[in-house]
Formats: structure tokens, sequence, C-alpha cells
């Protein structure tokens, strides 16, 4: 198992790379060129700046064994579909029952926006939204099934 990171807009980079210190699970960030990211424990793999570059990297190095750490519904539903787990910065793990109504509700809005429209953005990060990341993270570490370092 390795845990794989969209990190080019993720705010838990620092509490994924504490929780796969402390269980020896490799984790890899992936970011773009333009980004810049050393935390001393992570593989950085940096693409080139183009649509999905990173979202591309990703899926060609994910196994089923791997967790992914996404904000992005399209990949974390590519992610789904290769039979490997997903969680959202904010908490939330991606599966089959909600990965379609996250899906539809990105379609709407993208196409509110299209016609003129607006919508609203995400609310402010608080610690709670840390907090219940770390959680769900913790559960996901500790019951799957492990390849340490």
């Amino acid at each position: 198992m390795r845990i794989l990171v969209d990190a080019d807009a993720c705010p838990v980079k620092e509490i994924i790379v504490r929780l796969a210190m402390q269980r020896g699970i490799p984790v890899i960030m992936l970011i773009d060129t333009s980004h810049q990211l050393h935390d001393g424990y992570s593989v950085v793999i940096t693409v080139d700046k183009h649509a999905d570059s990173v979202d591309f990297a990703l899926m060609n190095m994910l196994t089923r064994d791997d967790i992914v750490v996404t904000q992005d519904f399209g990949l974390a539903a590519m992610v789904l579909g290769k039979g490997a787990r997903a969680v959202h910065q904010n908490g939330f793990v991606y599966a089959d029952d909600n990965i379609e109504k996250l899906l539809m509700n990105r379609h709407i809005s993208a196409k509110i926006r299209r016609g003129g429209g607006r919508t609203k953005g995400p609310a402010k990060r608080k610690k709670e939204d840390n907090d219940r990341f770390e959680a769900v993270l913790v559960k996901l570490l500790d019951a799957h099934p492990v390849n340490r370092l």
C-alpha cells in the first residue's frame, strides 16, 4: 500500500506524511511544475503543467492497494474504477454510492458558470476539516492491508 496525493492544492499534506511515517507507509506526492514540495519523507513527482497531467501520472502508477487523496471528483471516480480507495481532503471517503451525485453536482455547477451564473465556492477551511480528514485516513490506513517500507 502507498498513499498517492494529488498535492497541487492539498491542505493536508503534513497530516498525510505524519500518519504515513508512523506506519512506515510510502507516500508519493504528485505536483505540476508551478509548485515545489520537499517534506523530507515523500517521493515527489513533478509533471508538466498541462490540464490533468497530475491525474494521468497518478492513474498510471495506481494499484488496487493504494489510497489516493484528492479533491478532484473526476480523478476519484477513476480511482474507484481501478478498485483503489480515494479520500477527500475534508474527510469523506469516495464510494460507488456517492461519486455519481458528486460528479452530477460538479457538472451542473460548471453548466451554470458557463452560462454566466455564479456558484458557491468551497467554505473556508477549519480545524474540524483537518480533524475529520485525519480520523478518516487513520481508519483507512489501519483497516487496509499494509506493505510497509
